[in-house]
């Protein structure tokens, strides 16, 4: 069965989480994605709030950006949130924004590398392994978790481009695909994952999820916030991204997505969304039941 989540975006306060994580448990919503935007809202404190303030309620992070963190903190922070809301937290790394990165001077040389030696290194400390690298960017002299996950949990990891979707495919358990990628660009990034996956022989190793993000706007006015959030994004012209319309033509959308190769679908509201907790009521309650 298809997932159905929705982001809850940093342009929002985070005072503004706390209601928000409420309405979404109270109408049974499956997954809240959180993201670490910089300079905005740190993904891990505003996900272990979310989950301390729900009951049910699965909370992803989409995404960690690897420049920014020491993979050692990553997982002991991924660990922590693991053990104490188990099978309720998903946690994916990526590149994060160059441009920021460069700002707090952490911007590397060869972002490939630097996401292939994390991811390699988060899944082994996850694990509970002891591990020592001495890569180009990841340093670890006998490093083990004290209080590992109860069980390796899957690490997602980001991309846009065609080399990242393959390693994402090799080097990660899941990928996580952002606005910018139509149903044919789902199909597309699918085939990429699975070359990867192939290349580095893993595919006996089960399936590999891809969440896939779709921007959407319903109620008053949604063809137009709509509109003016992908030509600030400078992608008004591409065919086939967003959403706007009421629950039947957004569940459309999401079929598209998911026969194209999605197994999470994650609505993501307009910046300007007047009414984010009626948002999250929406996707729940009305757009729910008409996605198989």
């Amino acid at each position: 069965m298809t997932t159905l989540g929705v982001v809850f975006r940093p342009q929002l306060a985070p005072e503004k989480l706390r209601p928000l994580v409420r309405a979404a448990d109270a109408a049974g919503l499956e997954e809240l994605w959180l993201w670490e935007d910089c300079f905005l809202e740190s993904g891990v404190a505003a996900a272990s709030a979310a989950l301390a303030w729900s009951e049910r309620l699965h909370v992803g992070v989409g995404l960690l950006p690897v420049p920014l963190r020491n993979v050692a903190l990553t997982s002991m922070e991924a660990a922590t949130l693991l053990r104490l809301f188990p099978g309720r937290v998903s946690l994916s790394v990526g590149h994060g924004v160059q441009d920021w990165m460069g700002q707090v001077g952490a911007r590397p040389a060869s972002p490939l590398t630097l996401l292939r030696e994390y991811l390699s290194a988060m899944r082994a400390l996850l694990r509970g392994e002891r591990v020592t690298v001495d890569g180009q960017y990841v340093h670890l002299d006998s490093v083990a978790l004290d209080w590992p996950p109860l069980e390796a949990p899957p690490v997602y990891a980001g991309g846009v481009g065609p080399r990242t979707l393959r390693l994402t495919g090799e080097a990660a358990d899941g990928t996580i695909l952002d606005a910018s990628f139509s149903a044919e660009g789902v199909r597309r990034a699918r085939q990429l994952v699975d070359e990867g996956r192939e290349s580095a022989g893993r595919t006996g190793e089960g399936h590999h999820k891809v969440v896939v993000y779709l921007l959407a706007a319903t109620g008053p006015g949604a063809a137009g916030r709509l509109h003016a959030e992908l030509a600030r994004e400078g992608k008004e012209s591409v065919p086939g991204l967003g959403v706007a319309g009421d629950a039947g033509a957004v569940a459309k959308a999401v079929q598209g997505l998911v026969e194209a190769g999605a197994d999470t679908v994650v609505l993501q509201p307009t910046a300007d969304e007047p009414d984010p907790e009626g948002f999250v009521r929406f996707a729940a309650e009305e757009v729910r039941g008409l996605v198989p």
